[in-house]
C-alpha cells in the first residue's frame, strides 16, 4: 500500500462538480491499494500518518502530529500510485488490488486512522472520477509505503 502525504492549509475534492470532502488545516492522503496488500498494511500506514511529525511547532520546527495541531485529513483512493512503468510508456496498473478488495482496504484504512486518534476525516468517492484540488503548506510532501515496515 502506497501513500502520497501532503500537509496542506486547505484541501477538496469534487466528483460531478460537487464538493464531496474538502478540509482546512491537515493533510491530503492519496491511498494506492496493490494486490496483496491486507488490513495490517492499511494499519500500519494509518499508524504511521497519525503520528507524522510535519506540522510546525512553537519553534518553527516539524515537531507536531495532526492530531497534535488538531487537524483533518481527507483520504483520497487513487489506483494509479500501483503503476507499473518497466516496460514502455503507457502504464500498466495490473498490480494494483480488484476495486472491491481496495474498496474493503481504502475503508479499513479510514477507520484505523479514527482509531488512531484523527477525528475529523472527509473523503473522495471511491472508483469515481475526482477533481482534487490542494493547497501544499511548505511545500510538503512524504511518500510512505508500507512495505518498507511489513516484509512479507
Amino acid at each position: 500500500m502506497k501513500a502520497v502525504i501532503q500537509r496542506v492549509s486547505e484541501s477538496s475534492v469534487l466528483v460531478d462538480n460537487k464538493v464531496v470532502g474538502e478540509i482546512k488545516q491537515g493533510l491530503t492522503v492519496l491511498l494506492g491499494v496493490y494486490q496483496g496488500d491486507d488490513e495490517r498494511h492499511a494499519d500500519i500506514l494509518a499508524a504511521k500518518i497519525a503520528r507524522l511529525r510535519i506540522f510546525s511547532d512553537e519553534n518553527d520546527k516539524m515537531n507536531l502530529s495532526v492530531t497534535d495541531v488538531n487537524g483533518a485529513v481527507l483520504v483520497i483512493s487513487q489506483f494509479t500510485l500501483c503503476a507499473d512503468l518497466k516496460k514502455g510508456n503507457r502504464p500498466s496498473f495490473t498490480p494494483s488490488a480488484p476495486p472491491e478488495r481496495a474498496n474493503e482496504l481504502y475503508e479499513h484504512f479510514i477507520a484505523c486512522l479514527k482509531s488512531y486518534g484523527v477525528e475529523n476525516i472527509s473523503t473522495g468517492v471511491f472508483a469515481a472520477k475526482m477533481q482534487v484540488n490542494i493547497v501544499n503548506e511548505g511545500p510538503v510532501t512524504i511518500l510512505m509505503d508500507s512495505k518498507t515496515w511489513l516484509k512479507d
